[in-house]
C-alpha cells in the first residue's frame, strides 16, 4: 500500500498534458449521481450511438487514402480570412446581438453587453501531439489577445478539435470564467485553471453570469481524450439568453427528436449555430448532415423557417472523408429549399443576425468538385413525393 501513491503520481507524469485529468472526488461522486450516467458511463437521448465508425475497416481506409478523395477534401487555394481587428469588435453591436465565426465551432458571440466565446480552438492541430494530427487549413483570423475581454468560454465536450490546451492555457491566465458540461471541469483544473472560475454543468442545468442564463441542454455524441475512452465527462449543446436575445451553439451532435424539446423550453432563438461537417455514412449517429443541420435548426424553432443559421464545424480541419466545400454547398441548397436565412462568413467575419447577413459562396473559387452538382433541381409539385424521397437519399450520401 506503501508504494502505491508513487506508482499513481509516476503515472500520472508520463501522462501527456493534452490528455487532461479524469474526474475524481466530489467531481465523480457528481457524476454517479447524474440521471443521464448509467451503468458507469454517461448516455445518449434515445438511446445508445454508434460512437465507432460502422462497415468495414478496409472500405474506411480505402476512402481516405484514395489520391481524388484526399484531393477533394481540401481546398484548392488560400481560404479567404477577413481582417478582424481589436477595433471591429470593440464597437458594441448595434442590435445588441453580434456573431464572429473564428472557424470550426468557435464563436465569438457577443449578445446583451455580453461576450461569450464558444470552444475555442487556435491551435494549429487539433491533436494531442504538436507534430501530428489534423492541422489547420487557414490560420485563426486574429490572436486571441486579440479578441479583447471574454466573460466566459463555453466548451462542448472535450474532443481536441473543441477543447485545445494551448487555447485553453492562454485563457487560464486571464479572470474568464468557464461554463463546460460535467466532468470537463478535470481537464481544466489539470491545465491551470482554479475551480472557482468554473461553472460545470449537467444537462438542463443553468448558470447566471451578469444577466445572461447559460443552459447546457442534451447533444448526441461521446467524449474522450485519452487512449482510454471512460466515457465520463458529458457532451453538451449550450443555449445562451440574454435581456432581449436567445442563441443556440449546438457542439457536436448527431440529429435526434430532443432539439424540438429544446426549441419548446428555450427558443425560438435569434440564432443558431449548427454542426454540418464532419458527417459521414461510417458515423451517422453523432454527426450531422447540411440536410439534418437545417432540420435541427426548424426543430429548435417550433417548425417554423426564423432566426438565422450559422454553419459551423467545417472549413478549418479535415476530418472526414466528405469534399471541403460539400457543408457550405449543400447547407445553401438545403435551407434554401424551406427558404431558412443562412449566414456564411469568412471566418473572422463579424455579423449581426438582425442586420446585413454574409451570403456570398465564398468557397466555389477555391473549391475541387464534389458528389453534386451546385444546385439541386427544385421540388416540383407534380413529382413532389419522388424527387422529395430522391433528394433526401442524395443527402445522406
Amino acid at each position: 500500500m506503501a508504494g502505491s501513491p508513487s506508482h499513481s503520481s509516476g503515472l500520472r507524469a508520463l501522462r501527456p498534458e493534452a490528455f487532461g485529468a479524469d474526474p475524481g472526488g466530489e467531481r465523480m461522486a457528481r457524476i454517479r449521481r447524474s440521471p443521464h450516467f448509467k451503468d458507469g458511463v454517461f448516455q445518449n437521448p434515445g438511446g445508445t450511438a454508434r460512437i465507432r465508425p460502422s462497415g468495414s475497416t478496409r472500405d474506411l481506409a480505402k476512402i481516405y487514402l484514395d489520391k481524388d478523395s484526399r484531393s477533394r477534401r481540401a481546398p484548392k487555394g488560400t481560404i479567404p480570412v477577413h481582417p478582424t481587428t481589436l477595433a471591429d469588435l470593440s464597437r458594441p453591436p448595434a442590435s445588441g446581438l453580434r456573431l464572429t465565426w473564428m472557424g470550426h465551432s468557435s464563436v465569438l458571440a457577443e449578445i446583451d453587453g455580453h461576450r461569450v466565446l464558444f470552444d475555442p480552438v487556435w491551435g494549429e492541430r487539433c491533436s494531442p501531439f504538436p507534430f501530428a494530427g489534423p492541422k489547420r487549413l487557414h490560420p485563426a483570423p486574429l490572436p486571441l489577445a486579440a479578441l479583447g475581454p471574454v466573460d466566459v468560454v463555453v466548451i462542448s465536450h472535450d474532443h481536441y478539435d473543441h477543447l485545445d490546451l494551448p487555447t485553453i492555457k492562454a485563457l487560464a491566465g486571464t479572470d474568464t470564467l468557464f461554463a463546460v458540461p460535467l466532468g470537463v471541469g478535470a481537464h481544466l483544473e489539470r491545465w491551470g485553471v482554479s475551480a472557482g472560475r468554473l461553472r460545470e454543468l449537467d444537462w438542463h442545468e443553468t448558470t447566471k453570469i451578469g444577466g445572461l442564463a447559460l443552459t447546457a441542454t442534451p447533444a448526441r455524441h461521446f467524449c474522450g481524450r485519452g487512449l482510454r475512452n471512460t466515457q465520463h465527462t458529458l457532451w453538451a449543446s449550450w443555449v445562451a439568453a440574454g435581456e432581449e436575445h436567445r442563441i443556440y451553439h449546438s457542439g457536436d451532435t448527431g440529429y435526434f427528436d430532443g432539439f424540438k424539446d429544446i426549441g419548446t423550453d428555450h427558443g425560438p432563438f435569434d440564432a443558431t449555430m449548427i454542426q454540418v461537417g464532419a458527417y459521414s455514412d461510417f458515423w451517422p449517429d453523432i454527426h450531422m448532415t447540411p440536410e439534418e443541420g437545417v432540420r435541427a435548426h426548424l426543430d429548435l424553432q417550433g417548425g417554423e423557417a426564423a432566426g438565422v443559421l450559422l454553419p459551423i464545424h467545417w472549413g478549418t480541419f479535415n476530418l472526414a472523408p466528405h469534399a471541403w466545400a460539400e457543408p457550405g454547398e449543400w447547407m445553401k441548397d438545403a435551407a434554401g429549399e424551406v427558404g431558412q436565412p443562412v449566414a456564411f462568413p469568412r471566418p473572422g467575419e463579424p455579423f449581426e443576425p438582425a442586420g446585413k447577413v454574409p451570403v456570398e459562396a465564398w468557397w466555389r473559387a477555391i473549391s475541387g468538385p464534389i458528389a453534386r452538382p451546385w444546385h439541386r433541381p427544385r421540388i416540383t409539385e407534380g413529382a413532389a413525393e419522388t424527387s422529395k424521397g430522391d433528394l433526401d437519399l442524395a443527402g445522406e450520401r
